[in-house]
């Protein structure tokens, strides 16, 4: 960066400009908004500017970006094509002594993208990694999207290939959590169609559309809905999307009957402690419990006697 560029080094909000303080040694990695430009921070706009090389996924993208807040700084090209090439270069700026900002084209680096190659890189050289916090489509669809909240999973993007994409789909299907997906328009159809078929019809999920643009979408209903609403033939789905589907239900509880069933088989073949432990590991109900259970049995047994 030349000295000229060196003292304009800032960001511009409401025509006031805000010099950018200089960044230590690092590797800055910073959430850039998902579609309003508005999302961004001042910390990340702070960094953008204030970086001594500032990479991203496609310059076009990050430059309207740049250009909103009258950052001067060039950016860099890094993406899933060049990265073998340009990583290894940024690795050699921070080597030089210099900060390097590392941007996607939206949301959080390293989420989905060739970033997390250039992360384990500064890591494994020793160098410092400063993640600059800031929008997440996989957050953003999480609390608008009414799924539950307090454990979810972001599996990215499913196999394009339908067998793939049910196999990944069974091997998540018991996960006790929210899955969360990125898709394509093209392919959501199919998708929700086969996690109808692995998951079961009934379980409740939300497509989230165009988060935080002008037609942002959340459409919520169960996976068979959902599948016949985005397989009609005459609808035209356009715009990036995450898919949420709700956690399994758990199973329910075996009745009285078929606890005491259970119990009979297992003590048949089996010691009572052990037949208790055995019968708390299938139904999940309590092994003291059914121990009792196991000892009311006998005595019940024996009176009949």
């Amino acid at each position: 960066m030349t000295d000229d560029l060196k003292s304009q080094r800032g960001y511009r909000v409401a025509n006031t400009f805000v010099p950018a303080r200089p960044l230590e040694p690092a590797l800055y990695l910073v959430a850039t908004p998902i579609g309003n430009l508005g999302d961004i921070t001042l910390r990340a706009l702070e960094t953008l500017s204030g970086a001594d090389v500032l990479a991203c996924e496609d310059t076009r993208v990050t430059r309207v970006l740049l250009d909103r807040y009258g950052i001067v700084n060039r950016p860099y090209a890094y993406h899933e094509h060049n990265s073998d090439e340009v990583g290894p270069k940024l690795i050699a700026a921070l080597e030089a002594g210099k900060s390097v900002a590392l941007v996607s084209d939206a949301g959080t680096p390293l989420v989905s993208d060739p970033g997390y190659r250039l992360g384990q890189m500064a890591i494994e050289a020793g160098y410092k990694v400063v993640p600059i916090p800031g929008a997440s489509a996989p957050l953003a669809a999480l609390v608008g999207s009414g799924m539950p909240s307090d454990a979810f999973l972001f599996a990215g993007f499913l196999p394009a290939k339908d067998k793939g994409r049910r196999d990944r789909l069974a091997e998540l299907s018991n996960v006790p959590a929210t899955l969360m997906f990125f898709e394509s328009p093209h392919r959501i159809g199919a998708t929700v169609a086969a996690a109808a078929d692995v998951l079961g019809k009934n379980r409740r999920a939300c497509v989230c559309r165009e988060l935080t643009k002008t037609f942002e979408e959340f459409r919520r209903g169960t996976l068979e809905e959902l599948a016949i609403f985005y397989n009609d033939d005459e609808r035209t789905v356009k715009g990036e999307i995450v898919l949420l589907i709700e956690p399994p239900q758990p199973p329910e509880a075996p009745g009285e009957v078929e606890v005491d069933a259970l119990l009979r088989q297992l003590v048949a073949s089996m010691p009572t402690a052990k037949a208790a432990a055995e019968a708390a590991r299938v139904t999940g109900i309590a092994r003291k419990d059914l121990y009792q259970r196991l000892l009311d049995m006998k005595d019940e047994d024996a009176g009949g006697k």
